[in-house]
């Protein structure tokens, strides 16, 4: 048996619709610190030794179009196309024709995945099993797929089951290595589930047949899901403890003498910071940014490329994609999409009046129909989130978890109290 496999999957051609407002392409191309989430994922598998990754993507090619001028240092970055969303199955079996032995099959926003594949591999080593993967103890496992075991073999896999009626109480986490037999099972599986569960089923019955592992994460590790698009923060949080360690200025960048710079910023190339100005690390500033004249910016901001924030601005824990524009006002706990333009005095509530847990109103399909649906985010501090090339007018106000979608236009002086639908003007 190969104990270290060279090849993984890596799935990136979901529509990612419950990522709205931040959705208008893949969430794995959302960027932090400079670069899209999936290349941290490739990097990622790249230091355990994987050397062929096939990028599974949807027909328009978005994934490989913005990937192919970045650096990647892996030897062969392939994609494959899935034809329509027909689950995770049919997404693994379109890279059937690419793969020869043993692989990783991931999502694109696994950033974490390096962490995880490691004790997978070594589990494999140890046991002989070419399936293993990686479960984590959760109170809600109608809700996932969750593992039957037998000490660490891997009996059987059910997708979310009936609440009651668990086989257990350990949730399959979305890191798996698997067989290249596999391929096998999904054969006879694809298409023939109304449930969406032909990945769960395909590999109960490989477990059946061959010996299968489940490694437990500590019931502390948190794993990094991008399910909703608050999650991004998270992702943020994990890429700037293991890479934002100390501070980093372009010889390009220029910034007043009276700026204070402190903690670990990372300044980009031909960044212009202006008199009176204060950034507080850890925080990342891209390349060809402004931060105005008596502006803050603080803590794990992340502004990408083409960031401007005028002066008289706080903005707090924010990320903003590339090419935002923001004039004076308060911008705490909120993710603003590329091309979103702002007007002075803006403020984006980010608590509850009582200080608890925020819940946010996120797209659910309900009987084929998205439906808004009230999610807990955990969080007791979320502003706004505002999707792709979004207008924002003078003195707005947007209350704490609102989201307004993409090319939307909120007028001057007006008060955000719920979603904003793509494409809408308002005020």
């Amino acid at each position: 048996m190969n104990n270290q496999p060279l090849q993984a999957v890596i799935l990136a051609a979901g529509e990612s619709s419950r990522f709205w407002p931040l959705n208008a392409k893949h969430k794995s191309l959302l960027k932090i610190m400079g670069r899209p989430l999936i290349w941290y994922v490739i990097d990622g598998l790249r230091k355990i030794g994987v050397k062929d990754v096939v990028v599974v993507q949807g027909p328009n090619r978005l994934v490989e179009k913005e990937l192919k001028n970045l650096p990647f240092c892996i030897e062969n970055v392939q994609y494959a196309i899935q034809r329509e969303p027909k689950g995770m199955g049919d997404a693994i079996m379109s890279a059937r024709d690419h793969i020869t032995g043993q692989f990783f099959v991931l999502n694109a926003g696994r950033i974490d995945c390096q962490d995880i594949a490691a004790l997978m591999l070594d589990k494999s080593k140890q046991s002989g099993a070419k399936m293993v993967l990686a479960g984590q103890e959760t109170k809600n496992p109608w809700l996932y797929g969750v593992a039957r075991l037998e000490g660490d073999k891997v009996i059987e896999v059910i997708e979310k089951p009936e609440e009651g009626k668990e086989p257990s109480n350990i949730k399959v986490t979305g890191v798996y290595l698997l067989d290249n037999l596999i391929f096998d099972y999904l054969q006879k599986t694809v298409g023939s589930s109304s449930r969406n569960d032909e990945f769960e089923v395909a590999m109960s019955l490989y477990a059946k047949d061959h010996d299968s592992r489940m490694i437990i994460l500590d019931k502390d590790y948190s794993s990094v899901s991008l399910k909703y698009p608050w999650q991004l923060f998270d992702a943020r949080n994990y890429l700037f403890g293991k890479f934002l360690t100390k501070p980093e200025i372009a010889k390009s960048a220029w910034i007043a003498k009276n700026a204070v710079i402190e903690g670990n910023v990372v300044i980009g190339e031909n960044v212009k910071i202006f008199e009176g100005a204060v950034v507080k690390g850890p925080c990342y500033i891209g390349d060809n940014s402004i931060i105005g004249n008596n502006s803050i910016v603080r803590d794990r901001c992340d502004l990408e490329d083409g960031a401007m924030v005028g002066a008289l601005c706080e903005v707090g824990r924010t990320i903003f994609q590339p090419d935002v524009h923001i004039h004076s006002g308060y911008f705490g706990d909120s993710i603003l999409s590329s091309g979103v333009r702002v007007g002075a005095g803006m403020i984006t509530a980010n608590k509850r009046n009582d200080r608890e847990e925020i819940a946010a109103r996120v797209k659910k399909e309900k009987n084929g129909v998205k439906v808004p649906s009230k999610v807990a985010t955990g969080m007791k501090a979320l502003g706004a989130i505002i999707g792709q090339d979004s207008k924002i007018g003078v003195r707005c106000t947007v209350m704490p978890a609102r989201f307004i979608g993409k090319g939307c236009q909120v007028g001057p002086g007006a008060v955000v109290m719920r979603n904003v639908d793509d494409g809408t003007s308002v005020g």
